[in-house]
Formats: C-alpha cells, sequence, structure tokens
C-alpha cells in the first residue's frame, strides 16, 4: 500500500501556452481580440487564466472596426465569473475620440461590458485636458465614463457650470 499512488489526492492541472492570440466573439461576431506573449491556464476549484508578462484587447464595434484598446503587464481571468482583473500599468484607449484611461489597477466584466475600480485613475482627453479621480465605471468601448470622486485640477466651462 506504501509504494501505490495517491489517487485521492487532488493535483492542480496548469496549461501553458506562448504568442497567444484569442478572439470574443458574441452571436457570431468578433466583440475582441486579445493578444499576449504567454498565458497560463491553472485547473483549480475555481479556474483561472492568468497572464503575467502583459496582455492587449482589441475591441470592434458591429462594423469590426476597432473602437477601443486596452493593455496592462498583468492580467487574471476568471472564467466562472467573467471577469479579467488587470493591475500594472493599465491603459484604456478610445480611439475615436482619443480619451485615454491611466490607472493601476481596474476590473472587466465582460458580461457587462464595462470597466470600473475604486483605485485612483487619470484621463487623459484629447484637447489635452487631464482629470484625476479615485474610482471609476465605463464601458468597454470606454465611449463615456464616470468618476466617482474627481480630485486635482480640473477647468469649469466659461460660461459656468450647466444648470439642471
Amino acid at each position: 500500500m506504501k509504494t501505490l499512488p495517491n489517487f485521492r489526492q487532488k493535483h492542480i492541472s496548469v496549461d501553458e501556452g506562448r504568442n497567444i492570440t484569442a478572439y470574443m466573439s458574441e452571436s457570431a461576431k468578433v466583440k475582441a481580440k486579445l493578444t499576449s506573449p504567454y498565458m497560463r491556464r491553472n485547473e483549480v476549484d475555481s479556474p483561472y487564466v492568468e497572464f503575467p508578462n502583459s496582455l492587449h484587447v482589441d475591441f470592434y464595434n458591429d462594423s469590426l472596426v476597432i473602437e477601443s484598446i486596452m493593455n496592462a503587464r498583468y492580467g487574471k481571468w476568471r472564467e466562472q465569473d467573467g471577469k479579467v482583473y488587470l493591475r500594472d500599468s493599465v491603459v484604456v484607449m478610445n480611439i475615436l475620440k482619443g480619451d485615454t484611461l491611466y490607472c493601476k489597477e481596474l476590473w472587466w466584466d465582460q458580461k457587462a461590458e464595462k470597466f470600473y475600480t475604486d483605485k485612483p485613475v487619470q484621463i487623459h482627453k484629447a484637447g489635452g485636458t487631464i482629470l484625476y479621480g479615485t474610482g471609476l465605471e465605463a464601458p468597454q468601448d470606454f465611449s463615456g465614463y464616470t468618476i466617482y470622486q474627481i480630485t486635482g485640477p480640473f477647468a469649469f466651462p466659461e460660461n459656468g457650470m450647466p444648470k439642471n
């Protein structure tokens, strides 16, 4: 009995891949293209896929035109939740508007097609304005956003704030 392997013991399975390209689609339409130099898939109770050496995602509109891009040095996709945790030099850019989000941590909810964080953010607008804040929610095309706590300097319109 001592020489037989323990078949009841759980083993963690790890799959690895290099130079990854993955397409995400919905209703037979390509929604996004993910590329990464390295991927590690861990088979545990709650499986996840890790991108420890960076990842890049192109988000497409219905006409297959790239409308936004996302980059991060690290990502962890929780398969069961459909959420991706991003950290370390996270950048999201709306190609059409030119607005760019910079932050250290960000969540991407694939099912809801949105980004969110409760950490500090910077948004560089196409005209040169920079918005600072803490906490953000935005659609994954980054066509708009809500900053929950604006901080730092920001400009008001010359004719004052709009009235409700």
